[in-house]
């Protein structure tokens, strides 16, 4: 992409970088380690991520390894920044036991969702916690504008952050829709301005700009995450989640980790059918922000509204019922096509919404769900997402964490 390469790499105080997976890290330690050795450490954070804190004799009785090897490993830890001690806790017998928790400050990682309203980027610690974030909105977006975007984000992270902590920044991860010249129309762009997209690495213009590994995934696929690694999905080993953004998405997780499929498509959701009349459409046209945009605009109105003020639209007025009212039945829909092919245990339902919003469509959805004929499927909950507005830059963020310092989530449902 011309032009881009002049913006420039970030300051120095990002360029001298930690490592950026637990292998380097020893590297940098200046000792070695085996894949063996490695594996059990992620397992290890993987599983005080996964329940908070953990004492030494649980870490050893969960992962199966002696208390000697599980007490090597969480020195190593502890003395590579990524673990903190907790209180002692007392029992009635025996020693005090000495739990350990993440250490916030271990690691960082930043997060871009690139949008069709908006582009965010976000940087979370190594416990999950947000950290700094930057955002923009647009009418639609280009490839220029989102790398000048990206641009002025990071540089704020970096400032946020400060120097110290800018260098323990192990990658960036990228949250953004597949095939956005699709679209134009729905979007709204100037006729062949999203086409500019096609011929986009976006992966690779960030590498340009940004001293960090980069990963990608679609960002529907990207708030799946933010909720099975941070939401409500850490309760349970399958469910789907539908994304309501500008348009509809989703993600499956099944065994306790995301599943994208062959070609990252796996869990799109939007295509799915629904009836339409005496036809069916795909659920995109009927559960997406951008119809209610549309809805809106016929008022009279400035549909970028629901972008500029994402929580509060007290002010759409009857628009906003009559959206509610047709995404719910299709949300309904396309959960009982999901789960007469897969046995979810749960249907997350989030969204670029605000939370009155939110809790209403969820309600919506459940009545609407309740009034189909299920028979022949079991039991599936439908309930709340819990990262919100965020859970797509945040699902993003996540990927450089997991990439470098944990496993698989299947290995975490042995229990403790």
């Amino acid at each position: 992409m011309t032009g881009l390469r002049a913006c420039g790499k970030l300051s120095s105080t990002l360029t001298n970088l930690l490592p950026n997976t637990l292998a380097e890290a020893r590297g940098f330690l200046g000792s070695s380690q085996s894949g063996v050795r490695l594996h059990n450490e992620r397992l290890v954070l993987s599983l005080i991520r996964a329940h908070g804190t953990l004492p030494k004799a649980e870490i050893a009785r969960a992962t199966r390894l002696s208390p000697q090897t599980v007490s090597v490993i969480v020195r190593q830890l502890e003395a590579d920044g990524l673990l903190l001690r907790e209180k002692l806790l007392k029992g009635k017998v025996g020693q005090p036991l000495q739990p350990f928790r993440l250490d916030p400050d271990g690691a960082f990682s930043v997060g871009l969702k690139v949008g069709r309203r908006s582009s965010d980027i976000l940087c979370i610690d190594f416990a999950g916690e947000r950290r700094a974030r930057h955002s923009e909105v647009y009418d639609y977006p280009t490839p220029e504008d989102v790398i000048d975007i990206a641009k002025r984000g990071l540089q704020h992270i970096e400032n946020q952050l400060g120097a110290k902590a800018s260098r323990r920044i192990c990658g960036i991860g990228i949250a953004a829709p597949f095939e956005l010249w699709n679209w134009e129309q729905e979007v709204g762009a100037p006729q062949n301005v999203m086409e500019r997209w096609r011929g986009v690495d976006i992966a690779k213009e960030i590498r340009a700009i940004a001293p960090w590994p980069v990963h990608f995934c679609n960002d529907a696929t990207a708030a799946c995450a933010a909720e099975l690694f941070f939401g409500a999905g850490r309760g349970y080993r399958d469910f789907m989640c539908f994304y309501v953004g500008f348009f509809v998405g989703g993600g499956v997780v099944l065994n306790g980790s995301l599943f994208q499929g062959r070609s990252g498509y796996a869990g799109a959701l939007g295509p799915l059918p629904v009836p339409a009349g005496k036809a069916t459409e795909q659920l995109i046209r009927h559960a997406s922000l951008y119809v209610l945009e549309r809805a809106v605009k016929a008022e009279g109105r400035d549909p970028l509204m629901l972008t500029r003020n994402p929580t509060d639209w007290s002010s759409v007025g009857p628009s906003l019922d009559g959206w509610i009212t047709e995404t719910a039945k299709n949300l309904a829909y396309a959960a009982l096509a999901a789960i007469s092919v897969i046995e979810f245990e749960a249907v997350i339902i989030d969204g670029t919404l605000p939370a009155e919003v939110k809790t209403r469509l969820i309600a919506e959805t459940r009545k609407a769900f309740a009034a189909l004929d299920s028979r022949g499927t079991a039991h599936v909950e439908i309930i709340p997402g819990q990262t919100g507005i965020d859970a797509r830059a945040l699902g993003a963020a996540s990927l450089p964490l997991f990439a470098n310092y944990m496993i698989d989530r299947d290995v975490l449902f042995k229990g403790v």
